[in-house]
C-alpha cells in the first residue's frame, strides 16, 4: 500500500424491532503494532440470555488473542480460526451447564501493518471488501437458501424472502465442529473499505448500495446512515444489527501517521 494513509472506523449496534440484543461488534486496535487492528461481528441465537451470551463469548475470545497476537511472526489466518474455535468450545461447554441451546455466527478480520488483510466467517454474518464503490469480494452465508441459491434451485432475490431464510448450515456452538471460510488480500489500497455486518443489516442492501454508501460517506456517517435505512425498511419487523467499517483514507496534512487515526467509534 502507498505510504502516507491512515485508516478510519466505525462499528454500529442496534437491537431493531426486538426485545434484547444478541448481535455483538468490537473493534481492536493492536497495543503493540501501530496499524494492525481487527473487527469482529457475532449474532447469537438461542433464546433471550442464551444467544447473547454466545455473541459475548465470541467478543472476550477476540479480545484475548488479539491481545497476545504477534504480527510479525504468527499468521493472521491462524489466530482467526483459533478465535472461532474456542469461542465454539466454550458456547458448547455453556450449553451443557446452562441446558441451553446457545450459537453464534462470527464474521471477522484483521489488517496487519502495511496493508494485508485476513478473514474468517461462519453462518450467515457476512464481510465485504469494496474498492471504490465497486465490490471485490463478499462471504458466502452457510445457510440452507444459499445452498439452494448454489444448486441453481433459488435466485438471490428469492433466497432473500425465503421462509427459511434463517436456517443456518454451519455456526458456533453446534454439535458439528465449525467450517470457517477464510480469505486474503495481500493488501488493501487507498480508497478501499471492509464492511462485517450480521444479516439484520445486509438483509436490507445491495451490494451496490453498500458499496456507494461507503464509499460516499464517512464510517461513521456511514454506519448511521446504513442503521436509519435498514431500521426504515424492516418496516417495523427488523432484527437485531450489528456492523464494523473500516476505511483506508489518504493521509492529510497535519494528520497522525498511520494507525495513529484509528479510533474505534459506537
Amino acid at each position: 500500500m502507498e505510504k502516507g494513509y491512515r485508516l478510519s472506523a466505525a462499528t454500529g449496534l442496534h437491537k431493531g424491532d426486538r426485545d434484547y440484543q444478541q448481535d455483538q461488534v468490537a473493534l481492536f486496535a493492536h497495543a503493540r503494532a501501530n496499524g494492525c487492528v481487527m473487527g469482529v461481528v457475532a449474532d447469537g441465537m438461542g433464546g433471550r440470555t442464551g444467544g447473547r451470551k454466545a455473541a459475548d463469548q465470541v467478543m472476550l475470545t477476540a479480545r484475548q488473542l488479539f491481545e497476545r497476537y504477534a504480527p510479525d511472526s504468527e499468521d493472521a489466518t491462524a489466530v482467526l480460526r483459533q478465535i472461532g474455535e474456542e469461542a465454539h468450545l466454550i458456547i458448547k461447554l455453556t450449553a451443557i451447564a446452562a441446558e441451553q441451546e446457545p450459537h453464534s455466527t462470527m464474521a471477522a478480520f484483521i489488517i496487519n501493518v502495511g496493508g494485508e488483510c485476513h478473514w474468517a466467517h461462519t453462518g450467515d454474518s457476512r464481510l465485504y471488501h469494496f474498492r471504490g464503490a465497486r465490490l471485490v469480494r463478499r462471504t458466502k452465508d452457510q445457510s440452507y437458501v444459499q445452498a439452494l441459491v448454489d444448486q441453481g434451485e433459488l435466485t438471490e432475490d428469492e433466497a432473500a424472502v425465503h421462509p427459511k431464510s434463517n436456517v443456518l448450515l454451519g455456526c458456533l456452538g453446534t454439535e458439528e465442529a465449525p467450517k470457517f471460510d477464510v480469505h486474503y488480500i495481500p493488501q488493501l489500497q487507498i480508497g478501499d473499505a471492509l464492511l462485517a455486518c450480521t444479516d439484520g443489516l445486509w438483509h436490507y442492501f445491495t451490494p451496490e448500495e453498500l458499496g456507494s454508501v461507503l464509499h460516499s460517506l464517512p464510517p461513521r456517517e456511514a454506519s448511521e446512515f446504513l442503521i436509519d435505512k435498514a431500521r426504515t425498511r424492516a418496516m417495523g419487523g427488523g432484527d437485531n444489527l450489528a456492523l464494523a467499517i473500516v476505511k483506508v483514507e489518504p493521509l492529510q496534512t497535519n494528520q497522525p501517521v498511520v494507525g495513529s487515526a484509528f479510533s474505534p467509534l459506537r
